[in-house]
C-alpha cells in the first residue's frame, strides 16, 4: 500500500499547507502571505510522517479509504495521533487516549486578554 500512499502524499502535503496557513493567517492577507513558506516547509515533514505511520499501522486500506472519503476514521485518528506524538518528541502512543480536539485546542491561539488602557 506504500507506493499507493506515496501518490497521495503531494495531494496531503498542499491540503496541510493550505491549512496551516488558513489556521494560523486567519482573515489577514499579509500574515497569510508571509506564513505560504513556512508552511509549505512543515507540511513536507508532516505527509512524510503520516504516509510512514500509515504504512507501519498495518491499516493503510483503512486509512487511505478515510482519505478519499474525506472523513476521519479510527485508523486514521490513530495515525495522526501517533504522527503528532513523534513530531513532538514524544512517545509514538503517548497521544493515543487524547481525543483530537482536546489536541487541536492546545494549540490554538489563545485570544488575548486586553491589557490596560493607556491614558
Amino acid at each position: 500500500m506504500r507506493p499507493v500512499l506515496q501518490l497521495l502524499r503531494p495531494q496531503v502535503e498542499a491540503r496541510i499547507a493550505s491549512l496551516c496557513v488558513g489556521w494560523l493567517g486567519g482573515a489577514d492577507g499579509a500574515l497569510a502571505a508571509s506564513l505560504e513558506k513556512p508552511c509549505r516547509q512543515l507540511a513536507a515533514p508532516v505527509s512524510r510522517c503520516l504516509v510512514e505511520e500509515t504504512d507501519a499501522s498495518g491499516n493503510s486500506l483503512a486509512v487511505v479509504t478515510d482519505l478519499l472519503s474525506g472523513r476521519l476514521g479510527e485508523a486514521s485518528e490513530l495515525v495522526l495521533k501517533r504522527c503528532a506524538a513523534r513530531l513532538l518528541g514524544l512517545p509514538p502512543d503517548s497521544l493515543r487516549d487524547v481525543s483530537l480536539l482536546d489536541i487541536a485546542h492546545q494549540f490554538k491561539p489563545q485570544a488575548q486578554a486586553p491589557g490596560p488602557q493607556s491614558r
